[in-house]
């Protein structure tokens, strides 16, 4: 991987780093747990002897995250589907734009699913909030991941310095390393159920190129990740409910990574990973069209038309949508008595907050699930 020295700050290791991180892995405090998790069946030496014999980026992901992913998907999805892989052409790279649902597991699957159809790996966005210790840097980077700064207090001069130099960043792993890259379609988990792209994501991205061909160098493929219980929903629900009665939010020391584990072992039922079809030349350039401050927003509009239209609904977001609305429309046609009976049952478990509006609680977390089936409606609609 040839990677410039401004990009040293934000990059995932070089191969030659690989044995010094595996060797701190070993020794941290974790690993015995990390060990019981991805590999159930062997002993903390074997794993410890298998860290000592990974030796590059990739050793790591196919010797160690594939089990990581492997075992997720067994102790806690129930049916893990996909679908698209048709539209990928081997060797070419892309730019792989995700809803964004689960800290972890939207990117991580999806390294996954290209690993098993004989594809290159890709590199992923890493949150600087999410480096809390040297253990999770050491992970992440070994995983192809590259440090992605919030926008936090950072000036205005300084946010935009640090996006384009990310705009920079992305377009040279594409274009000159030839490796594809993951990216949320927006700055943290969509947390009210409405996925929406940032468009000033795709101001970032045409940052450091000029004209509609800034974009259509990228091969933008859009990725709709659908999960039937949402990883984290009550934290969701609970952290929108504080903001809109409080005005704010202030997010605990390693609540992050509380979120990171909370969604590895949380139940998530069937789950569904659609790649989309390419944004292609000719949708940009309509896009470039419009008028200079409308551009990102109708390029945004494209990305969110393939998700919506992608989505994968269950009975849980037909009943959720149901009772925000107060109607039955979708019973017996979307689900029925016992699947609206779990449902319920799991509502209940919002009471354990304490909330002083209840019904205002209530209504947030409905939303979460609710919403795609507000969105994906009108999407399929208009293929």
């Amino acid at each position: 991987m040839k990677m410039l020295s401004k990009y040293e700050g934000m990059r995932p290791y070089r191969d030659s780093e690989i044995p010094a991180a595996m060797k701190r892995i070993a020794e941290s405090e974790a690993f015995p747990f990390l060990a019981s998790f991805t590999f159930p069946d062997r002993s903390l030496d074997e794993v410890k002897a298998l860290l000592g014999r990974i030796r590059t980026c990739r050793d790591f992901q196919v010797e160690v995250m594939w089990y990581v992913n492997d075992q997720i998907k067994k102790r806690s999805i129930s049916d893990f589907k996909v679908s698209g892989v048709n539209w990928l052409e081997k060797g070419r790279p892309y730019l792989f734009v995700s809803n964004h649902r689960d800290i972890m597991l939207d990117a991580s699957l999806l390294q996954n699913v290209l690993y098993d159809n004989d594809m290159p790996t890709c590199q992923i966005t890493f949150g600087s909030n999410l480096m809390s210790s040297q253990l999770v840097v050491d992970v992440g980077r070994a995983n192809k991941m590259f440090r992605v700064e919030r926008p936090g207090k950072l000036s205005m001069k300084a946010f935009y310095e640090k996006s384009l130099l990310l705009s920079n960043y992305i377009r040279d792993t594409l274009t000159v390393n030839g490796e594809s890259v993951w990216i949320a379609q927006r700055n943290g988990r969509t947390k009210d159920g409405d996925d929406r792209t940032d468009q000033g994501l795709v101001r970032m991205l045409a940052m450091s190129a000029e004209g509609p061909g800034s974009l259509v160098d990228l091969n933008i493929v859009p990725i709709a990740i659908s999960y039937e219980w949402e990883p984290c929903d009550f934290m969701k629900a609970w952290e929108v409910y504080l903001r809109m009665t409080h005005g704010d939010y202030v997010k605990k020391p390693g609540e992050d990574m509380e979120s990171v584990l909370s969604g590895i072992r949380s139940f998530k039922g069937e789950v569904n990973l659609c790649i989309c079809k390419p944004i292609m030349e000719e949708e940009v350039a309509k896009a470039w069209q419009s008028p200079k401050g409308m551009r990102a927003r109708a390029v945004a509009d494209i990305m969110d038309m393939r998700i919506h239209g992608a989505y994968v609904l269950t009975p849980n977001n037909f009943i959720a949508h149901d009772l925000l609305h107060g109607v039955r429309r979708w019973a017996g046609l979307e689900y029925d008595e016992g699947e609206e009976a779990d449902f319920m049952a799991h509502l209940k478990h919002l009471a354990d907050f304490k909330p002083e509006n209840p019904e205002l609680l209530k209504n947030i977390y409905l939303g979460i699930y609710a919403k795609p089936v507000d969105n994906h409606i009108p999407a399929i609609a208009q293929k």
